[in-house]
C-alpha cells in the first residue's frame, strides 16, 4: 500500500507535502530501516505526521519528508530547490550531515551547530526527526541497546532544542521519548 494512502487525508492535501511524499517514496524505494526492517519511507512519513500535528506549515512538513533524501537516497540540493522551492530545499540542507567530516562525534556536533544556525523551522524538522529516531530504537529486532554514542547525540540534540526551541511541543515530546527509552524496561 502506498504511503500516500496511509497518511491522513489532511497531509495529503498539502501540495508541497504531497509532492515530497511521492518523491521520497520513489527515492527511498527498496530501502529498509536497520532497526526493524520496515520500509524506510515510514520514517520520513512519521516525521511529516509529527510536524503536521505540531502545526508546521506545508513547506516545513515537506522538508521533514525530504530530510533524508540527500544523505540516504542520493538526492541533489539543486534538484530539491527546483522541485520544492528554495525554502524547503534550504531546510533539507540545514538538517543534512556533511559526509566529509571524518568522525561520528564531529559530524554530529557540526550538524547540531548547522541546525542551530538555520533557525526555528530547521529546528522543528530536526526535532521531529529525532523524535522518530528515538521511537525507532524501541522497535529494534534485537533486544541489545543501541550504541551509546547515538543516545549521547540525541541527548545533546534535546539540550540544543531546549535552548533554542523551548516553547515547542516537539521539545517536550522528544524529552518524553528519551525518558521512556531510558526507563527500566530498556535498561
Amino acid at each position: 500500500m502506498s504511503t500516500l494512502r496511509r497518511l491522513p487525508d489532511l497531509i495529503v492535501r498539502l501540495p508541497k507535502t504531497r509532492a515530497a511524499l511521492a518523491y521520497a517514496e520513489e527515492r527511498h524505494a527498496g530501502q529498509r530501516r536497520k532497526g526493524d526492517g520496515a520500509p524506510f519511507i515510514e520514517h520520513p512519513a512519521e516525521v511529516a505526521w509529527i510536524l503536521y500535528r505540531a502545526g508546521a506549515p506545508d513547506h516545513v512538513i515537506a522538508a521533514g519528508v525530504l530530510h533524508d533524501t540527500i544523505e540516504k537516497a542520493g538526492a541533489d540540493i539543486a534538484d530539491l530547490r527546483t522541485r520544492f522551492g528554495p525554502r524547503t530545499a534550504a531546510l533539507v540542507a540545514a538538517v543534512s550531515e556533511d559526509p566529509a567530516i571524518p568522525t561520528y562525534a564531529r559530524r554530529k556536533a557540526a550538524l547540531r551547530d548547522q541546525v542551530a544556525a538555520a533557525g526555528p523551522e530547521a529546528l522543528m524538522v530536526f526535532a521531529a526527526d529525532k523524535i522518530s529516531k528515538v521511537r525507532e530504537l524501541s522497535l529494534r529486532r534485537s533486544p541489545s541497546r543501541p550504541p551509546q554514542r547515538r543516545l549521547t547525540h540525541y541527548r545533546r540534540c534535546l539540550e540544543l532544542l531546549e535552548r533554542l526551541l523551548s516553547d515547542s511541543p516537539l521539545v517536550a515530546q522528544l524529552r518524553t521519548e528519551l525518558e521512556r527509552f531510558a526507563a527500566p524496561a530498556f535498561a
